[in-house]
């Protein structure tokens, strides 16, 4: 019964603070797909430790309870036991052999039309794609179907129901983000299992690896797969060139304008200049990840030529431009006494939350979690002692606390309707300033090339050591991610005027690049194809049946694998008519003039080799 679940219900209220606290916005697609009543599983991905659980617990659909699998062994005291079973907690054991056994818990809550929610891939981790999807929703199906034909009496009318659920972050470990939380089409478990609840081991095996597959299929086409770290970074690069403004980017479109842009650039004979393009939007991303600013922060900014200091501008005018600046600046600071309460009051929770970020600098996967872990730690300290304090004030009368407790709520909520436009003004403030020291600063100053390639190569996570198998092609027509290198992390962020003119000129060549290679497809043969995920060819291009040969107990098997293909100019009008910003790049960059060196010229990723020989 729902009044059960008095703990789960305050949890899942702390856990949507936490995570409207952090997030933007957690944009729900596809909950029509979610049954109001029923029994269901809902296989969800995990990439971001335990904001996962917060976020498909706070913002599920109908608002219904969620189980999670636990250790049986935490049952066994009982005082715990009601703790966990109020949470919506299930007991698992997964040392017992006997599968009705392991999952009587599970049985239990789908027998009574609930809702369990899993991970199946096992662990949180940060990959370019999904890497496993394992066989514990099939198996808890299987067993639940096999326990349905048995005891039909005791079981939910309704029918068991898989939903896959994907949890896309636009960028997971950063303050103020976005989340996409997208379920795909049900899966109804029945037809999996119907003809082999009484065959054999072997047959059942089959079956739940096939419903797994199926399961994956859907993971797949619900997130971001990329082959390899590099062609997801060249792909992030290139929507933020052509999405300059972020907010511009229909969240509903996110995932598949992703995918379309990571498929693009899985294409090597996409254009001639597909390498070189390659190399400019890795370079250019590398920099900005290393000088901690983004592309939508510097094409933001005002900074006119008449700020170029090789320029033969009148003094006057170039005073007349840093006062601009200037003027801009104060604008911007003129909305902080504003908002000055708010940030003092929750700068403790900031300062926290970044220290325990760095506790876990090489984990992507963990530092959100510790972000909102030791933010909450800080709120639940700062809030009760405001509350009180101001409730002395008004002599601790029932009125006073009752006044205390709504301006305590809404101060909360104020910091959050501000945070967001305070937080992008403050960035480009201290953006625009660093570019003007950068740009400013004399030549002797920059970073030699041999010194900035510590800069330009982006380090690669290391691996996960709980992800099990050989990397293989996912469920999505994606190829195989080859072997990589993890890099060493670089704890220290250049200095502003040293690697600003490498980091615009970075950016003007990237730019330039990219308008290029979509000129190219555009004007291209018509037939030109490119690859594409298959989910995304079935609805746009045309999907083709390949005969592989897969060693299976070292046999050799046949088997069909499917690949996608679309047109280049069909690529390039659906990015158009989802906004993409081409014609932004084709009329150049305001401030490329800052990219220059010294002598006026403009240094491109081809020169490096030559550039580098002169230093």
């Amino acid at each position: 019964m729902d009044t059960d679940y008095i703990l789960h219900r305050i949890i899942r209220r702390i856990a949507s603070w936490a995570v409207y606290s952090f997030f933007t916005e957690v944009r729900v697609i596809g909950g029509e797909n979610v049954p109001l009543n029923g029994p269901i599983i809902v296989t969800a991905t995990h990439h971001n430790m335990m904001l996962d659980p917060a976020i498909l617990s706070s913002a599920f659909p109908h608002h219904r309870i969620l189980h999670y699998w636990s250790k049986a062994s935490l049952f066994v005291n009982p005082v715990l036991s009601k703790v966990l079973y109020s949470t919506g907690n299930i007991p698992v054991d997964r040392k017992n052999k006997d599968r009705q056994a392991l999952f009587r818990g599970t049985i239990d809550a789908l027998s009574r039309g609930n809702a369990v929610a899993l991970f199946p891939e096992g662990t949180s981790y940060t990959e370019p794609r999904i890497m496993q999807v394992k066989d514990g929703a099939a198996w808890a199906a299987l067993e639940y179907s096999k326990w349905t034909r048995e005891n039909p009496e005791h079981a939910s009318q309704d029918p068991l129901v898989i939903v896959p659920c994907a949890i896309v972050y636009t960028n997971k470990s950063k303050y103020r983000s976005h989340v996409i939380m997208e379920f795909g089409s049900p899966i109804t478990a029945m037809p999996y299992f119907d003809h082999v609840l009484e065959a054999d081991e072997g047959s059942r095996r089959a079956a739940v690896k096939l419903l797994t597959r199926t399961i994956e299929a859907s993971l797949v086409e619900l997130t971001i797969n990329a082959p390899d770290w590099d062609t997801l970074y060249v792909a992030r690069m290139a929507r933020d060139l052509l999405w300059e403004d972020q907010e511009s980017l229909d969240r509903d479109e996110y995932v598949n304008i992703s995918q379309t842009l990571v498929d693009l650039f899985s294409t090597p004979d996409a254009a001639p200049n597909f390498p070189a393009l390659r190399r400019s939007l890795l370079e250019y991303y590398s920099l900005l990840q290393s000088a901690q600013l983004t592309n939508s922060v510097l094409s933001s900014l005002p900074l006119p030529r008449t700020l170029d200091p090789h320029q033969p501008v009148a003094l006057p005018s170039r005073l007349y431009t840093i006062l601009v600046l200037i003027r801009d600046s104060l604008a911007s600071l003129i909305r902080l006494p504003f908002f000055i309460l708010p940030l003092i009051v929750h700068s403790p929770a900031y300062v926290m939350g970044h220290l325990g970020a760095r506790l876990v600098i090489d984990e992507e996967e963990t530092q959100a979690q510790n972000k909102v872990l030791c933010g909450m730690f800080l709120l639940m300290l700062i809030y009760p002692t405001a509350f009180l304090v101001m409730w002395a004030f008004l002599w601790f009368t029932p009125f006073g606390a009752i006044l205390s407790a709504t301006l305590v709520w809404l101060f909360a909520v104020y910091h959050n309707k501000l945070i967001n436009d305070n937080y992008e003004h403050m960035k480009r403030v201290a953006a625009a300033w660093r570019v003007l020291i950068g740009v400013w600063a004399p030549k002797k100053w920059e970073y030699s090339l041999t010194a900035l390639a510590q800069y330009t190569a982006t380090p690669i996570p290391p691996a996960n050591e709980w992800i099990t198998g050989k990397p293989g092609a996912p469920a999505g027509g994606v190829p195989p991610e080859p072997p990589v290198s993890p890099q060493p992390y670089r704890a220290r962020r250049p200095r502003s005027g040293r690697v600003m003119r490498h980091v615009l000129r970075a950016r003007a060549e990237a730019a330039r690049s990219l308008a290029s290679f979509i000129t190219q497809l555009e004007t291209g043969p018509a037939d030109k194809r490119v690859r594409a995920s298959v989910h995304l060819a079935r609805v746009y291009g045309s999907v083709e049946s390949i005969a592989s040969a897969s060693d299976t107990s070292g046999t050799e098997e046949s088997s069909n694998t499917f690949a996608g293909w679309r047109r280049a100019r069909e690529v390039v009008s659906y990015l158009r008519g989802h906004g993409a910003k081409v014609a932004a790049l084709e009329r150049g960059i305001e401030i490329e003039w800052a990219a220059q060196n010294s002598d006026g010229d403009l240094s491109s990723a081809e020169d490096k080799d030559t550039s580098s020989l002169k230093l």
